[in-house]
């Protein structure tokens, strides 16, 4: 049993507060995702700006509750995107922030690299991009095609490809790219690039749910990339382009789990406030489901501590992310159903979540994925079986 202690616990209540200000534009920003310009002096956007940022490079976010939250802890990012997500999942992905590409840098860069970065993000509300998945080819390093070649100078390197279904790349003033230098797992690298230069171009695709998120598909054609940009330089090669996206993919899973636990609550909150009277049957529904949330918290709450304690155990994490995806469709759909056949038309910020339920099956790998990953950890011995004598 994994509990939150006080420090969490004003960190949950504060974004439960800033959230009310994201349930006030959810349906606005869904008819307009470009809308979150204009909200970006909400404390939660404000927050979000910087979240992930070490104190080091000069972070220094209002304390909450006598504690300073960086957001640059699998812990602390787990509460903060349920309760945010549980207001707005479309505002909270909306908003401007080093989130996937921070964790990343974090991961791979060095000292010059993360200055440079972090005071970028310091300075002024900006969007990244984390770009990895291709058309035709999905997440897979082994069918890479975008390349990272010398110069035709012989300085610097140029990056050359396509990437797809990259959130925010579309409004993205920074971002980082993983590319191919040569042949094999060892052959793929990552690179930050600014978005204003010659031969980067980014389009957004249509979506019908999380619309907030921008996704978009980018075309690099020759852009110039400086040699003193490409991350992981200073690592030996073991530890630079696929050890380095699998690492920030574990870091980031557990938030990903929370924001899908946040759809899937605030469907049942939805039902809670709009159907006061409830017959004996739909209440024990409606509590069974409350279960499955509580639960579903704990698990998730476990993994991001797992991840804390080593980035490398995206195990349980992957569990969460599994669970939490299905039962934010799950939920989002049988809350329709105690407002019956036009429930949907009735209801636009339940169909809203609803749409936005369904992408969560999508974003950092489908349940086939997770299982894929959950299997080696049970036969390599680092995820033990329920029930086993190892695991008590």
């Amino acid at each position: 049993m994994f509990e939150l202690d006080s420090p969490f616990k004003a960190l949950s209540a504060q974004c439960q507060e800033w959230g009310h200000d994201f349930r006030a534009h959810a349906l606005e920003l869904d008819r307009d995702p470009e809308a979150i310009r204009r909200y970006f002096d909400l404390p939660a956007v404000r927050f979000l700006a910087t979240m992930g940022i070490p104190e080091e490079y000069g972070n220094r976010p209002e304390p909450i509750g006598g504690h300073r939250f960086h957001g640059d802890r699998a812990l602390e990012r787990v509460v903060i995107m349920e309760e945010l997500a549980c207001a707005d999942a479309g505002m909270l992905v909306a908003s401007p922030g080093p989130l996937l590409a921070g964790v990343l840098l974090e991961v791979l860069g060095d000292r010059r690299q993360k200055e440079w970065f972090y005071g970028r993000m310091l300075a002024d509300p900006l969007w990244t991009f984390f770009a990895l998945t291709e058309p035709d080819r999905g997440s897979d390093a082994s069918g890479m095609r975008t390349a990272l070649t010398p110069g035709p100078d012989g300085t610097g390197l140029r990056l050359t490809g396509a990437k797809r279904y990259v959130g925010n790349a579309c409004r993205a003033q920074l971002g980082v790219v993983f590319a191919r230098t040569g042949p094999g797992p060892l052959g793929v690298n990552a690179v930050l690039t600014e978005t204003a230069v010659p031969g980067y171009s980014a389009a957004p695709l249509p979506m019908i749910g999380l619309r907030g998120a921008r996704l978009s598909t980018i075309e690099f054609d020759g852009v110039e990339i400086a040699e003193d940009r490409v991350l992981g330089r200073h690592l030996p090669r073991t530890r630079r382009g696929t050890w380095a996206f699998v690492q920030t993919f574990n870091r980031l899973r557990p938030g990903v789990a929370a924001i899908a636990l946040g759809v899937a609550r605030a469907a049942h909150t939805y039902v809670l406030t709009h159907r006061r009277s409830l017959r004996p049957a739909e209440r024990e529904r409606l509590d069974g489901i409350g279960r499955r949330i509580a639960a579903t918290r704990r698990l998730i709450h476990a993994a991001a501590a797992a991840v804390d304690a080593d980035g490398g155990n995206g195990y349980l994490a992957s569990a969460a992310k599994a669970r939490a995806s299905r039962l934010a469709e799950e939920v989002t759909l049988e809350a329709c159903t105690f407002f019956g056949p036009g429930a949907r038309l009735d209801h636009p910020l339940l169909d809203k979540l609803a749409r936005d339920a369904r992408s969560m099956e999508f974003i950092e790998g489908t349940t086939s994925m997770q299982k894929l990953n959950l299997f080696q950890g049970l036969v390599s011995g680092r995820l033990e079986r329920a029930g086993s004598p190892a695991a008590g």
